[in-house]
């Protein structure tokens, strides 16, 4: 009796293997050398890139030990590849001359492309407010986008509360200061630049932040024309006048030419005002206790005076 057979084809282990290899091998995140041309920076990347002190050791790190952690970038559809984090050593790369750079390619969507961003930089030291306040919102909207916890909570109102509450838990803070920070992305840019250089306290720059476009420019011409920075009060008042149909240029200038309370009981001499009267050799301290002995002098030297 002939035994039916099964036409089964049976592939060689070579072609078992290589197949899985290949498989594996579409995986696998490998690091590329890309040229720096083909490198494009995130769309509306939040951190700055500044020719600092920092920025130049970065520089000569790269000059005598080549880029020892590599980049992770995405590809574009139109061609070459968006950079998701390595801003700053795809800069300093290029001001040591390098003409490639170790990439980590890694498809992603926007979504996670933004997350992945933030979070990468974000944990870096001196991070400026605004650097803050427009990573915090591009994460809070990529969570959003992405219906966070959508099986817990399908409301858009409680997606949007779970979404600010985890990137307070990734970034160590209050859901209030997260939302505090994001209110400076309605700063005009002047006025967000006075922030960063510490020109604008945080909280004045919260309150100020619920002003139109219109009436930020105001202040800030009125805050020029008194050379004042606004106190947290005088910010708070602003805003309720804004919110009331009150705001003017006039009444910023009235409310910024206010004396402050602690003004009235100091008075601030320039360092460069006072260096000019003594050797460079002197110390603040021997500056202040000359200062002291002189004023003790005068004060001696009017009482004399008032006695006769």
């Amino acid at each position: 009796m002939t035994k039916s057979g099964f036409n089964v084809s049976l592939k060689g282990a070579d072609d078992i293997f290589s197949t899985e290899e290949s498989r594996q091998e579409q995986r696998r995140e490998q690091i590329q050398q890309i040229p720096l041309a083909e490198l494009r920076p995130f769309t509306n990347h939040p951190f700055k890139v500044l020719d600092d002190e920092s920025m130049q050791r970065t520089v000569e790190s790269i000059e005598q030990y080549g880029v020892l952690s590599p980049l992770i970038a995405r590809p574009r559809p139109e061609g070459g590849y968006e950079i998701i984090s390595g801003h700053r050593r795809q800069h300093a790369a290029q001001l040591a001359g390098l003409d490639t750079l170790p990439v980590i390619v890694r498809q992603m969507d926007d979504n996670a492309a933004v997350l992945l961003m933030v979070d990468s930089n974000i944990q870096r030291e001196n991070i400026l407010p605004s650097e803050r306040a427009f990573a915090y919102k591009m994460k809070l909207e990529a969570l959003k986008k992405q219906g966070a916890r959508s099986d817990l909570t399908s409301d858009q109102l409680g997606q949007k509360l779970w979404s600010v509450e985890q990137v307070a838990n990734d970034a160590g803070e209050s859901k209030t200061q997260i939302q505090r920070f994001i209110r400076l992305t309605n700063l005009i840019p002047e006025l967000l630049d006075m922030v960063d250089e510490k020109k604008i306290a945080f909280n004045p720059a919260v309150e100020l932040s619920y002003l139109d476009e219109a009436q930020q420019r105001d202040f800030l011409e009125a805050m020029q024309d008194t050379q004042n920075a606004p106190s947290l009060s005088q910010a708070q008042r602003l805003k309720k006048l804004a919110l009331e149909g009150h705001f003017s240029y006039d009444v910023a200038f009235a409310v910024m030419g206010e004396a402050k309370k602690d003004e009235l009981d100091k008075v601030v001499i320039k360092n460069e005002t006072l260096r000019k009267y003594f050797p460079r050799s002197y110390t603040p301290k021997q500056m202040e206790d000359t200062i002291i002995k002189l004023l003790e002098q005068w004060q001696r030297k009017r009482q004399r005076q008032n006695e006769r």
